[in-house]
């Protein structure tokens, strides 16, 4: 059995460090808090969950998702599936200046202004389910965006306590705690992906030409 998600991680944008460039990130919750004795935490996550640099909006952008692959100095793959959205922040740009009788005076009013910031919920796991950790991360940020009376604690609880069998063909039915279904098929074998598409004709008609350009080549 395999752990289906090693990490949990959220990412958010690090206001504590403005530059004049693109900004930077930071780990604003991580679970579990502990490393893995058999996985070690994957240092640097700010900066692979922001590929395009750190940078607040004008405009709330759509959620994205993508995965990235790490690989460590054993080389073993780690996937890491991030889910991208953006919260409204509230920038003060400093007091208002009004102009009385020729002179300038400081009202002390205070001009707000709506940007948007990024921040990154992360999924880290050595398996390679795209579709169910989409599903997963989506249903952990509906939860959050739309303020739905479930424990945010408990989804991710109950995501960082589910084993799979990491091979056998098998199917695996867990759900996060919010009503949902997830459902996960298991490879044959280990080194063998689930891709969804079937190649057994494929596989078969290969055979069938290799056996015929065989005879062929013997009736020579």
């Amino acid at each position: 059995m395999a752990r289906l998600a090693d990490y949990f991680i959220v990412v958010g944008y690090d206001h504590e460090k403005p530059g004049s460039g693109a900004g930077l990130g930071k780990i604003i919750q991580r679970f579990p808090q502990k490393d893995w004795d058999d996985t070690p935490f994957p240092q640097g996550i700010e900066l692979f969950c922001q590929p395009g640099g750190w940078q607040l909006s004008r405009e709330r952008k759509q959620p994205t998702f993508f995965v990235v692959v790490l690989t460590d100095i054993d080389s073993d793959r780690h996937y890491c599936s991030c889910l991208t959205f953006y919260e409204a922040e509230i920038n003060l740009q400093g007091t208002k200046k009004e102009e009385t009788e020729g002179e300038v005076e400081v009202s002390g009013l205070i001009q707000p202004a709506e940007v948007f910031a990024p921040k990154s919920l992360v999924l880290v796991s050595r398996l390679d389910y795209p579709e169910i950790f989409r599903a997963c991360l989506g249903l952990i940020y509906t939860v959050y965006v739309d303020s739905l009376n479930v424990s945010l604690e408990s989804l991710i609880a109950n995501l960082c306590a589910c084993l799979v069998p990491a091979a056998g063909g098998s199917q695996k039915l867990f759900s996060l705690g919010a009503g949902d279904r997830q459902l996960i098929q298991t490879p044959l074998h280990d080194s063998l992906p689930v891709t969804g598409t079937s190649v057994a004709l494929l596989f078969q008609q290969l055979g069938m030409s290799f056996l015929h350009f065989s005879v062929f080549s013997k009736s020579f």
